[in-house]
């Protein structure tokens, strides 16, 4: 370890607030690791809540490390605690927290560096434990299947305990940890699923019913990140809507949320931290109570921003609140500019209801408007991007200050209706992105587009199978000409994971049972393909049974009045 690496754990856990400094003596070690930047990890809620939730116990100490930003071939140094500076390999257990897919390389990168070998099955007792967990490898853990023990599948409050209490107690050994944790309800472990019968496959996804008894909040408050002035809370979990295109709406059903005087609650003791509170959830303008939760918000005197919003829920009242509260954005997603290609993707918001939220950002001086668009949706055309351009110009008509577009490529994710689309071509994606922005230069729209061969990268990771650790395995670096080299020198190209998959076709994601049953997603992709929406299942719709999300727990819920209905 580098004097330098000390230096800058100690810079910054001076800019903390909320750090969690224990003794090692008789606890699990646990390193908590967010494949990124600590910038970036530090924004995430899901890290935050897990390191609450692994420091809550005695019997464990849990820090936290992120990447450095150095691939391999700049030869970084082993990456170290921000707690302790201490290397990984000083820990019994290493938990890798993964939101993106694009982050697969960092993983590789970071245990490469930290002397630990990557593969599991080169790792005995002599080495960490290693196990991930998030929203990516949830929804597909066979491209990382090789590198980890376990892989936690679904929402980490339902199965954390269990698994820090495998590890801990005499005679602790990796393979009795390994036999306990594949008896655990959303552990996959790839190694003992492999070789013996008594592990569950598809593994079911773990959620939590009732939102109230788990406090999801900002607990390591910094200014080094993109949130740094905001108190963060998350209102919501999962949504309903439908939208066929996004994972998170399939993978967190069935749509919870927390009773707003739990909320104000927690809003009081985040002002004491930061003068304005950060609203999360899938789509904040869905809460059903988003008023009275505003209204409590001023009662108490405090600021507030929002993640999200849907402009057919969007209410004057929330857009006039946002701009007394200092807001300086409103972003909304129209995703695609024609209404009947909206219909197709399920994201029924009318071109009425999208300006008139535009009107009302106008009407209450925000300085930005976001307009967020996807390109290369299933049944796309050329003639597609004039209809986006238009309703471009015609929010640029009504709102005579900064306004931003952004096109990100789609790409086709596992457990959504649109888990059987072909993905469009990179090429395609880049011309119609060049085509936008020729058609709106001049009109001053501030317009950026993401990657579409980087997007392309991403496409396969999402639906890849285990072919792909050798692919990760053989990257020094993280560049798209080191990624289409290791591609080809495994003989495997990216139009065999990019492809059209047939409805009888079998997935590497079926290992995972997401909750969601088949027979509703060949629905949706049936309907899709007709250009026809279906109804969402806001918080509240008793008795849906349509995908299957909820389940008997869920049911006694519903009966006995829980928060939780879905």
């Amino acid at each position: 370890m580098k004097w330098n690496q000390i230096s800058d754990g100690r810079r910054i856990l001076s800019r903390e607030t909320g750090t969690v400094v224990k003794d090692w003596g008789g606890k699990l070690a646990i390193a908590l690791i967010y494949p990124n930047t600590y910038h970036v990890g530090m924004s995430s809620l899901g890290m935050q809540t897990l390191y609450r939730l692994f420091n809550e116990r005695s019997d464990v100490v849990c820090e936290r490390a992120f990447y450095s930003g150095l691939s391999l071939s700049q030869h970084p140094p082993p990456p170290v605690s921000i707690e302790t500076q201490r290397p990984l390999t000083d820990f019994s257990l290493i938990a890798f927290t993964l939101s993106y897919e694009m982050d697969y390389f960092n993983v590789v990168q970071m245990l490469v560096s930290a002397g630990i070998p990557v593969l599991s099955q080169e790792r005995d007792d002599r080495w960490p434990l290693i196990v991930s967990g998030g929203p990516a490898v949830s929804s597909n853990p066979e491209p990382l299947a090789l590198f980890f023990d376990a892989i936690c599948i679904g929402e980490g409050e339902e199965i954390i305990g269990q698994l820090a209490d495998a590890c801990i107690g005499d005679h602790v050994t990796r393979d009795s940890t390994l036999a306990a944790w594949s008896k655990i309800p959303g552990m996959y472990v790839p190694g003992v699923s492999t070789n013996e019968s008594t592990s569950r496959i598809p593994v079911q996804r773990q959620w939590v019913r009732d939102l109230a008894l788990h406090p999801t909040h900002s607990v390591v408050l910094t200014p080094d990140t993109e949130f740094g002035n905001l108190y963060l809370i998350e209102i919501a979990r999962g949504c309903g809507r439908g939208c066929r295109f996004c994972l998170a709406g399939y993978l967190y059903r069935p749509p919870r949320e927390r009773p707003v005087e739990m909320l104000l609650e927690q809003a009081l003791v985040g002002m004491g931290y930061r003068d304005r509170i950060g609203l999360v959830s899938a789509a904040t303008s869905d809460y059903g109570r988003i008023e009275d939760l505003v209204d409590g918000l001023r009662r108490l005197g405090a600021r507030f921003s929002v993640s999200s919003l849907r402009a057919d829920s969007l209410s004057e009242t929330l857009v006039k609140a946002l701009s007394e509260s200092g807001a300086q954005t409103l972003t909304i997603a129209p995703e695609a500019g024609d209404e009947c290609l909206r219909e197709v993707i399920n994201k029924t918001q009318s071109e009425t209801e999208l300006l008139q939220a535009v009107t009302w950002a106008d009407t209450y001086h925000l300085p930005q408007l976001k307009l967020y668009f996807m390109v290369g949706h299933p049944s796309e055309t050329d003639q597609d991007m004039d209809s986006l351009v238009n309703l471009v110009l015609e929010a640029r008509a009504r709102f005579p200050r900064n306004l931003a577009v952004n096109l990100t490529p789609f790409v086709p994710k596992p457990h959504t209706p649109f888990q059987w689309a072909e993905m469009a071509a990179a090429g395609t994606v880049r011309a119609r992105q060049a085509y936008v922005k020729r058609e709106l230069r001049g009109h001053r729209v501030d317009v950026k587009s993401d990657s579409a061969a980087w997007a392309e990268v991403q496409g396969v990771l999402a639906r890849g199978d285990r072919r792909l650790a050798n692919v990760l395995l053989s990257m020094d670096r993280v560049s798209l000409p080191a990624w289409r080299r290791a591609m080809a020198e495994n003989g495997l190209t990216p139009e065999e994971f990019l492809r059209h998959r047939s409805l009888g076709e079998a997935l590497p994601w079926q290992v995972v049972d997401s909750g969601v049953n088949d027979a509703f997603l060949r629905r949706e992709w049936r309907l899709s393909q007709s250009g026809r929406s279906s109804i969402s299942c806001p918080p509240g719709a008793q008795g849906c049974v349509l995908c299957g999300a909820c389940d008997d727990r869920a049911d006694a819920d519903r009966a006995q009045g829980s928060p939780t209905q879905g």
